[in-house]
């Protein structure tokens, strides 16, 4: 593993990951919304404004979730993470969203097609068949396949600084053989066909009337190479860092509930824990 990870902590894992995983389990599929920072239109009053849409939580960074179909080869059990994830094109807005509101302050697409960022996002999952609403606020990475095997840009090291903050060392014998590519290229091979197929769509959001130049572009492809180039090109994990998360109880209204926990590094939990009025 690359030097520039710092030392994980000895922390517990966080104090809310396993009711949250828990409920996450019952959904039959766990998507959630995320909230981005974008641009305004030219004129608006503000120069900010808020942009929303669904995702599918992936599992927490470094605990990819076991898949038979998957054949790519996964890395030893070394870290344990609080850090949910999801998966994305990196045409889409929300890409740019993440790295333009990043204290870097990307400016133009070619700022924003490595590893880097660090935007504001927020995430929300409504899981019904519990009642419960859970809200993550925090910082969010891009990560993309220039992570490791060169020379390492700004945003790589970013990224493996702000991120390797928050992974907990399990199995320091296997710290070495632990690899960042060799994660990224596994959870690529946890999507099904059809979702690794996605990122050889024609680009998200651009009039159907402009001709495509590159004819490897095209709707409902099925994709099974781990190093499908173009698919690989286009493939981006999102890691979201978080610093407060709130749960709350709604399933029985006389005895609702919340919780706030919010990311403290100064305790030896790693978190303080309130509970509010909902």
């Amino acid at each position: 593993m690359s030097s520039t990870v710092p030392s994980a902590s000895a922390r517990p894992q966080a104090p809310w990951k396993s009711l949250f995983n828990e409920h996450i389990s019952k959904m039959p599929s766990p998507e959630f919304v995320l909230g981005t920072v974008g641009s305004a239109p030219k004129g608006s009053p503000t120069p900010l404004v808020p942009r929303v849409r669904f995702c599918i939580f992936r599992g927490f960074w470094t605990e990819l979730p076991e898949n038979k179909h998957n054949d790519a080869e996964r890395n030893p059990a070394v870290y344990e993470s609080d850090l949910p994830t999801f998966t994305t094109d990196v045409r889409m807005e929300k890409v740019g969203q993440i790295f333009g509101t990043s204290p870097g302050h990307a400016e133009s697409s070619e700022q924003t097609q490595g590893s880097g960022g660090g935007g504001p996002v927020e995430a929300v999952w409504w899981i019904k068949e519990t009642g419960t609403q859970w809200r993550i606020k925090g910082r969010a990475y891009v990560v993309s396949r220039d992570i490791e095997g060169g020379d390492e840009s700004s945003g790589v090291r970013t990224v493996k600084s702000e991120v390797g903050k928050r992974m907990r060392l399990v199995d320091e014998s296997k710290e070495k053989d632990w690899s960042w590519s060799r994660e990224l290229t596994a959870i690529f091979g946890n999507q099904s066909p059809t979702i690794k197929g996605s990122f050889r769509n024609p680009p998200p959001g651009k009039p159907t009337t402009v001709a495509q130049d590159n004819q490897d572009l095209k709707l409902d492809a099925k994709v099974d190479d781990l190093h499908d180039p173009v698919a690989r090109q286009n493939f981006r994990l999102v890691i979201i860092i978080p610093e407060s998360v709130e749960q709350t109880d709604l399933n029985d209204p006389a005895n609702g509930r919340r919780f706030l926990y919010t990311y403290d590094e100064n305790t030896d939990a790693g978190w303080k824990t309130e509970e509010l009025w909902p």
